[in-house]
């Protein structure tokens, strides 16, 4: 090499990922004319660059992802999963089955899933497997740490009954659970929901996921959905398209409206003062479904609006933020 004949070059990127590497070369290039070192020296060096930069060039994004990232007990999960379209993908997670459906745009498998609020943080793993069309299983499967949901704890006070049932409201409810389990073991086999969820009332939210409730002086429950405060009378709309599955006065819940938005996702909606759908109607995001109230177990007039996937209570807050366009 003569000095008298490099130069250096005339356009040089300064971005992308041949940067680091035409930077590292004319650095090269002039140490070696200067200090005349030998070409097999020049050679080992031009190779450590590029491994240098090799090194620095992004990594390739993880074949699942969740959203969000941070899992807490309560939290709505968005899993994605980068596999061809010919795949069969089959997943669990803390016991629930998961399942899965292609993208809108087709580049990506998706599974709306969650963590129940009263689930044990700690460790767990999410199975996924995915079977090719040209032979074999490709594992997927990730551990996956449950962090803990710091919820609070709260008075109300009720009528007597719904603390106290008598014999005749024991088979009431009795009959009820046996109803809500006849209801939850059916839902629609492709996603009924498209796009974001909105919030089903035009009124304020509380907190009040998680809280643990003392009614009269005692432990009931854990308060699994979340209070808006809408007063007699407001408009309770769909918050996604579905299916309605139960419309009728339940003995703690009041008037409750059931919404089935597929693979195992319901929305449930609370202590209507009226119902203005029926059973097995189809409703659009958006729909009216009845006007909020004060019937059930209350302490004046609210919408409890609860969210449940595969038997497991969600975040309805949390699942209000996910951004679920880019599934569906």
């Amino acid at each position: 090499m003569n000095s008298s004949t490099w130069h250096p070059p005339e356009k040089l990127r300064w971005s992308g990922p041949n940067t680091t590497i035409q930077l590292a070369t004319m650095l090269i290039e002039m140490t070696c004319l200067r200090n005349r070192c030998p070409r097999v020296l020049f050679i080992l060096l031009m190779v450590t660059a590029i491994a240098c930069a090799a090194d620095r060039r992004p990594s390739p994004s993880p074949p699942v992802t969740l959203t969000p990232a941070v899992v807490v007990a309560g939290s709505p999960e968005l899993i994605r999963v980068e596999a061809p379209a010919t795949a069969q993908l089959d997943g669990e997670w803390l016991g629930r089955k998961l399942e899965f459906f292609r993208s809108r745009d087709g580049h990506a498998w998706f599974a709306l899933a969650g963590v129940d609020v009263e689930a044990t943080p700690g460790s767990s793993t999410l199975h996924i497997d995915a079977k090719l069309a040209a032979g074999g299983v490709r594992d997927l499967s990730r551990t996956i740490l449950v962090r803990p949901a710091h919820y609070r704890t709260g008075a109300l006070t009720v009528a007597p009954r719904f603390v106290q049932p008598g014999p005749e409201e024991m088979k009431e409810i009795q009959a009820e659970v046996q109803l809500k389990e006849k209801v939850f073991a059916a839902s629609a086999s492709e996603p009924e929901w498209t796009g974001d969820f909105r919030a089903p009332v035009a009124a304020a939210p509380t907190d009040s996921f998680g809280t643990r409730r003392m009614f009269n002086g005692k432990l009931a429950s854990i308060h699994k959905g979340m209070d808006f405060r809408a007063g007699m009378g407001t408009v309770v709309r769909a918050a996604n398209s579905g299916t309605v599955v139960l419309a009728r006065p339940l003995y703690y819940e009041g008037n409750c409206v059931i919404i089935d938005h597929g693979l195992g996702l319901f929305t449930l909606s609370m202590h209507f003062s009226r119902i203005d759908v029926k059973e097995g109607q189809h409703v659009a995001q958006g729909q009216p479904i009845g006007r909020s109230g004060a019937t059930g177990r209350v302490t004046g007039p609210h919408l409890h609006w609860a969210v449940r996937w595969q038997g497991a209570y969600l975040d309805p807050a949390k699942l209000l933020r996910l951004n679920l366009a880019q599934a569906r």
